[in-house]
Parts: structure tokens; sequence; C-alpha cells
């Protein structure tokens, strides 16, 4: 079941929170996109194929849309969260540029910090179109390639590498226990811990450390915006090894630190 909450609405733009709480393991039937746009995650994944290209999308990873390009849907772990920005032709092309956007959107820390706050747009004074254009323009400008390299000899060694890297990010992506280091990821997925960084680090332009990283910042920042204040507590929870770990990681993510991103959050509500 899928459920669509409006956020903002404008002649030349709109935004929604989609809330899709089907399990379906196999592909759905083509579905032509209407419009540009931007899907950026804030919970759970799901995997894509569009253009050409089958990738997981998730905190780190959402993509984008173009009038007539078909895409299909496989959610094989639940429910999922999105946001989804819809923008007009002429709007799109003087904030991204005449290139059509690659189907896959690098989701860095500035860009969800972005996303975030222009879901709270509504309940502040901000300037909506403001926060919708540094949106879509910090999308636009880490939307590229994924990367994986055409490397491996075989199709059989291109899809067990990429097969293994999937099951790596949704091990981290679902916080599994054995995920929270390289050596225990890769002995769960039964694979030596080098190969298991030297492919996730091919396939995806990222070693598997930053993008841990990644996600425990996106769980920080969810827990930031609902009002954590004790940020030793938090660090403890989301697996860092202290407050020092977390204010480092975030401040390398994000460039700023907890305590004035939760300030931010308190600042627009």
């Amino acid at each position: 079941m899928r459920r669509s909450t409006p956020v903002l609405t404008a002649p030349e733009y709109s935004v929604r929170v989609v809330e899709c709480s089907d399990e379906h393991p196999g592909w759905s039937a083509a579905e032509p996109a209407d419009t540009f746009g931007l899907v950026l995650p804030r919970r759970g994944h799901f995997r894509l194929a569009s253009a050409g290209v089958e990738q997981s999308v998730d905190v780190t990873r959402g993509y984008a849309q173009v009038p007539g390009r078909e895409q299909r849907f496989a959610h094989p772990s639940g429910g999922d969260v999105c946001t989804f920005v819809s923008v007009g032709p002429t709007l799109w092309q003087e904030i991204a540029g005449d290139r059509p956007p690659s189907a896959v959107v690098r989701v860095d820390g500035a860009t969800e910090l972005a996303h975030r706050l222009l879901l709270r747009t509504a309940h502040d004074a901000a300037d909506p179109a403001e926060r919708l254009v540094r949106t879509v323009a910090a999308a636009a400008r880490t939307a590229a390639s994924d990367g994986a390299p055409a490397s491996a000899r075989t199709p059989a060694a291109r899809t067990a590498r990429a097969r293994l890297v999937a099951r790596a990010r949704a091990a981290v992506l679902d916080a599994a226990p054995m995920s929270g280091d390289l050596v225990s990821l890769a002995r769960a997925l039964g694979a030596s811990p080098a190969h298991l960084s030297r492919v996730f680090q091919a396939e995806t332009g990222t070693s598997l450390t930053q993008f841990r990283n990644r996600v425990r910042v996106s769980r920080a920042l969810d827990r930031l915006e609902a009002g954590d204040a004790d940020l030793a507590a938090l660090a403890g929870d989301l697996g860092f090894a202290d407050q020092a770990h977390l204010t480092r990681t975030v401040r390398a993510t994000l460039g700023t630190t907890p305590g004035r991103v939760r300030r931010a959050f308190a600042h627009a509500a």
C-alpha cells in the first residue's frame, strides 16, 4: 500500500512524502515517469530498474526521473519512506542544466540535510522555493554514474560482485549485528575481507567504512530531528566509540557538529 502526503505545492514544483508498506520481492510492471523529479529516501530501502541500470535505493542513494523514462520497483525488505520532489521542465533546466540526469543520485550528507530542512519549510518562515532549489542543486551535483566498472572478466563475475555488494549494503542498512566491522561482515557473506573491501569500493565509489558512517550519520540526523539531546547516549546507540567519535564523523560528513545540527532543526521547528 502506498500513501502520499503533500508537503509543498506550487505551480512549478511539488513535494510529497510517500510511504510504501508493501513487500514485493519481484519487479513491478514498468511505469513511465511523467515529470522531472527526485526521489530521496528517508527510511528503508528498495530496488529500482531504470535507464538500463538496476540499483539499490536507500538513504545514501536516491534517483532522478525524466519524463518518459520507464521505472520498475522491487521491495524485498518491506516498507520505506521517501520524499518525491516534482519539478517543472523549465525550473529543472534552470537548476540542473540541459544534460539529462542519471538515474543514480548519490545522497551525501549535505544533500540529506538540505532535503530534511526542505521538509520542515512548511513549519517555519523559510522561503520554500529557495530550499527546494538548494535541495535539487545539491542532488544534481551528485547525480552521476554509480561507478560500477566493467573490470570483471565475465558477466557471471560481474553479477557475483554486484550481488555481494548488494548484500553488504543491505546488512549495513538493516543494522545487522555482523555489519559493524569489515571482517565480521565479510565472513558472514562468505567473502574475504580484502575482496569485499576492494569490490565494494570499485562498485560504489566509496569504501565500506565510509558507507557505514554515512548510514550512521543518517540515523543520527533522524534522532536529532526527533529532539534527542543526549549526544553520548546517541553515540552509543549508533555504534560510535564515544561522543567525540560521533562528533568527528558528523563534522566530516556534514561539515558541522551534532550540536549545530540539533539547533538548526530546533530553529526550523
